[in-house]
C-alpha cells in the first residue's frame, strides 16, 4: 500500500489477497500482565524487537501478509486492548484499527465542535472513519496521545460522496480489510503531508469535519494529521529493522519474523553493510529494468507481491484464475537495478512462479509472487524474505545520514 503528499501518488492497494472470502473474525483482548516462569524461561526480547508473523490473517486466506500486535489505550490510562493480527504496511504513514476491534471509546480528535474523520484512499480500496487520540504500545515502546483512524467504527456516519464516488472499494470491514488494523511505519511521518493542511480545491479531500450525517473536506494540520507512531517513541524514533528470514521456492506456512525499532540506537539495529537508497518527496526511488527506467518505483510490506510493468511489456503471462497475477510456464528468473535519490546502486535478482500453482498449496509466503502494476515497481512482501530491510524516517538522523531513505 502506498500512500503520500505532494501530487498524492496512490499506489498500489494494501490488500491483494487471494482468494479472499467472507467471515471470520476473533476479538480483542484485554491487556495484561504476565508472571514470568521462574525457571527455564527464555530470555526476553530486548524492548525495541516486536515479534511480526507472516500467516494467513485473520480469515484464514491472506497470502504474504506481515501481521504483528499492536496495544491501544485510551491516553493517560490504563483502559487498554492488545490488538493482534494488524498488517505491517511501510507503504504507509500511521495506525488505523477497525472500531469491530476495539470494546472501548477512544476520545475523537474534533475542530470548531465537529468530529474529525478521514477517507484515507488507497489504488484501488479506501478506509473511512473517525480520527481518534490513543496511546500506541508496540513491543517496549510507547506512542502518547497520538491521531489514530478508527476505520469503520460501528454507529458513526457513513463515508461521503468523495469518498464513495471515487470508484475505489469500501475496505471498512474484517472481511474486506482482511486484517485488524494497519500498522503504516514507512518512511514519512503523517499520512498526507502538506496536500492536506490547504485550503479548497487542492486538497486531495482526506480529511473531513462531520456534524451527524452532514460531513466536509477540511484542511488538517501536519500536527493532527494521523501519525507514523515510531516517530513519537521516546528512543529508538528514527526508523524501523524489519527482518524476515529466507524461505525455499515453494513457500511456507507462515514465516516468523521481527520488527525491531531504532537505527543505529541499539546493538541489534546497526546498519552494518546495508546499502542506503534515498527517496524523493514520494518516498520513490528507480528501478532499472531490461533497459528501461522506472523512477516511480517503491519497497511496500503491505503489497503481497513485487508488482512490476504489464504481461506485454514483460512477457510473462497473466493468470487465468487469478488475473493481475503473473502464471509463468515455468519460474523465470529476473534481475534488476535500483538506483536510490542519493545516487547509490544496486542489482537485484528475483523470481517470478506461477501464482496459481503457489495459491493451490497451503501455503501463505512465498518469495516468488508478483503481478503487473504499469509504469513502476513496487518491491512487495517477498522482497523482504532473507534480508535485513531498513526504514529511515524523513528528517531523523541516522548512522546513514538523515531520513527518508531505505537500506538492505
Amino acid at each position: 500500500m502506498k500512500h503520500r503528499v505532494a501530487a498524492f501518488l496512490l499506489l498500489l492497494s494494501l490488500v491483494f489477497c487471494a482468494a479472499c472470502g467472507g467471515g471470520g473474525g476473533g476479538g480483542v483482548s484485554a491487556l495484561a500482565v504476565s508472571t514470568p516462569t521462574p525457571v527455564a524461561s527464555p530470555t526476553p526480547a530486548p524492548g525495541n524487537v516486536q515479534p511480526a508473523s507472516v500467516n494467513p490473517g485473520p480469515d484464514g486466506n491472506y497470502v504474504n501478509g506481515l501481521f504483528t500486535t499492536v496495544t491501544v489505550c485510551v491516553p493517560g490510562t490504563t483502559t487498554c486492548q492488545n490488538v493482534d493480527s494488524v498488517l505491517v504496511d511501510t507503504g504507509s504513514y500511521g495506525l488505523r484499527i477497525l472500531g469491530s476491534e476495539l470494546s472501548f471509546s477512544l476520545p475523537p480528535q474534533t475542530a470548531a465542535g465537529q468530529t474529525v474523520a478521514e477517507c484515507a484512499m488507497f489504488a484501488n480500496a479506501f478506509t473511512w472513519g473517525p480520527v481518534a487520540m490513543a496511546d500506541v504500545q508496540i513491543a517496549g515502546e510507547a506512542a502518547h496521545n497520538i491521531p489514530i483512524q478508527v476505520i469503520g467504527e460501528p454507529g458513526f456516519t457513513g463515508p461521503p460522496g468523495g469518498c464513495t464516488s471515487s470508484g475505489l472499494k469500501e475496505e471498512d470491514t474484517l472481511a474486506t480489510l482482511g486484517a485488524k488494523g494497519i500498522l503504516g511505519i514507512g518512511t514519512f511521518i503523517q499520512d498526507c503531508g502538506t496536500a492536506c493542511t490547504l485550503p479548497g480545491p487542492t486538497n486531495p479531500g482526506f480529511y473531513y469535519i462531520c456534524s451527524g450525517s452532514s460531513c466536509s473536506v477540511t484542511g488538517e494540520s501536519l500536527a493532527n494529521q494521523v501519525q507514523n507512531p515510531i516517530v513519537f517513541f521516546a528512543a529508538d524514533n528514527n526508523g524501523v529493522l524489519i527482518s524476515l528470514p529466507a524461505i525455499g521456492a515453494t513457500g511456507a506456512p507462515t514465516v516468523p519474523g521481527s520488527l525491531i525499532f531504532g537505527i543505529g540506537t541499539q546493538s541489534n539495529n546497526g546498519l552494518g553493510a546495508a546499502k542506503v537508497y534515498g527517496v524523493d518527496a514520494n518516498g520513490n526511488f528507480t528501478t532499472n529494468f531490461q533497459g528501461n527506467s522506472y523512477p516511480n518505483s517503491f519497497i511496500d510490506s503491505g503489497s503481497n507481491g513485487i508488482f512490476f510493468l504489464s504481461s506485454s511489456a514483460t512477457g510473462i503471462p497473466s493468470c487465468p484464475d487469478n488475473p493481475g497475477f503473473y502464471c509463468p510456464s515455468a519460474p523465470q528468473s529476473l534481475s534488476a537495478t535500483n538506483v536510490g535519490a542519493n545516487g547509490q546502486s544496486g542489482s537485484v535478482a528475483f523470481v517470478i512462479a506461477n501464482a496459481d500453482s503457489l495459491f493451490s498449496t497451503s501455503n501463505s509466503a512465498f518469495n516468488d509472487l508478483g503481478g503487473d502494476s504499469p509504469g513502476l515497481f513496487d518491491w512487495g512482501l517477498p522482497f523482504f524474505f532473507g534480508r535485513n530491510l531498513f526504514v529511515a524516517i524523513e528528517g531523523k538522523s541516522t548512522p546513514g545520514g538523515p531520513g527518508p531513505y531505505w537500506a538492505y
